[in-house]
């Protein structure tokens, strides 16, 4: 069996280029989210997002496209590595501009269109694949390349994920009225709702084997992956969790280990009362005793389809570190939190750690991670 490790990865987010940068934000407890002027929010229920500095909206490039020029700036990326392309809506504000300001062609939008564009950056030689399964889109993506390579299908997978904040995705989510007036807090006793964030990343997977031989960078392993759906409801999760819960229940068979071997879990943590809740649902029917469990999207917002992606790149940081990191925003725990989730970071010397996503059409998807020589 071919174990799978990341070597080469990188990630922006609205705190700054660099996994590390958004490390340092979170660890800050301060949040990047706050106002935008991309476009006008006064038609909607929030004014708040999660923005990247210094990207341009509706003027040449997309934002994705913008985002990814600068994690794939500099990499490692082996051409003949296979390509994911894991994303939401990729780029939006390209139809966006067609329908205001009649620029453009509605094709220029297309995935296919973006996969091309994502494969010369990354300068591999496959084709690609592109990943849109909502917000669980990276989670299932990096389970995918897991799988190619554990199969020896492949050796090496480079995913690439993307997704930004567009007026057509804020007034989506504001019709649905899933967005907080505020700032997101999850797992907090008065969340509200979220806020949209954007992010883009990319990470390598390889076998253990080939990248001791090419003596690159071991920063960890993807051990585990499971999936599952809840057929409940075009937008809203089973309620009690079962759905997720299974997906857990895969990742950790396909990782071989037992529940009791999970120090702390990078939750979804939206911030919405039904996500938050149908989370700590799914937990408690896995686990016997409560895990430090956290929620990057305090800090960032909920980016999509890049969620995942950078929710795994951030466990890297736990293991390095020996820290998990805070929950923005959180003044007092929801009730059904308390023991779980926490205001501030915890030092742990983690040596697994469980990733869950969920996302619209009621798909969950999980990962388990190990550090490194653990």
């Amino acid at each position: 069996m071919n174990n799978v490790v990341f070597t080469d990865f990188e990630l922006i987010t609205p705190y700054g280029l660099g996994v590390d940068t958004c490390w340092e934000g979170l660890l800050s407890g301060k949040t990047a989210l706050a106002e935008t002027n991309r476009f006008d929010t006064s038609a909607f229920k929030s004014c708040m997002a999660g923005i990247v500095p210094g990207l341009s909206y509706h003027k040449g490039s997309s934002v994705v496209f913008q985002m990814l020029e600068k994690v794939l700036a500099e990499h490692a990326i082996p051409p003949d590595a296979g390509l994911l392309l894991a994303t939401l809506n990729g780029e939006m504000d390209r139809i966006e501009e067609k329908v205001l300001y009649d620029r453009g062609e509605p094709h220029d939008s297309c995935m296919h269109e973006l996969l091309a564009s994502a494969r010369a950056l990354c300068g591999v030689a496959d084709k690609g694949l592109v990943v849109s399964s909502a917000c669980a889109s990276s989670t299932v993506a990096l389970g995918m390349a897991a799988s190619m390579i554990r199969n020896g299908e492949r050796d090496c997978v480079v995913v690439v994920s993307c997704d930004a904040v567009t007026e057509f995705l804020y007034s989506g989510f504001s019709s649905l009225m899933a967005l907080d007036s505020g700032k997101s807090r999850p797992f907090d006793l008065e969340h509200a709702g979220l806020t949209i964030g954007e992010a883009a990343g990319y990470a390598v997977l390889m076998s253990e084997e080939r990248a001791r031989r090419e003596e690159r960078t071991v920063a960890g392993e993807l051990v585990g992956w499971g999936m599952s759906n809840d057929s409940n409801h075009m937008t809203g999760p089973l309620r009690d969790g079962g759905g997720l819960a299974l997906s857990i229940e895969i990742a950790l068979k396909v990782a071989g280990i037992a529940e009791g071997e999970v120090d702390c879990i990078a939750a979804h943590g939206t911030g919405t009362v039904y996500n938050d809740n149908m989370e700590m649902a799914a937990f408690r029917q896995v686990f016997s005793t409560p895990r430090p469990t956290y929620s990057v999207k305090g800090g960032i917002g909920h980016t999509m389809g890049t969620a995942g992606l950078a929710e795994a790149l951030i466990a890297l940081k736990t293991f390095e570190t020996g820290l998990v990191p805070p929950n923005i925003g959180m003044k007092t725990p929801a009730e059904n939190a308390v023991g779980w989730a926490a205001p501030e970071s915890v030092a742990m010397e983690a040596s697994h750690i469980l990733s869950t996503n969920a996302g619209f059409g009621g798909v969950n998807a999980s990962l388990v991670l190990r550090k490194g020589g653990a």
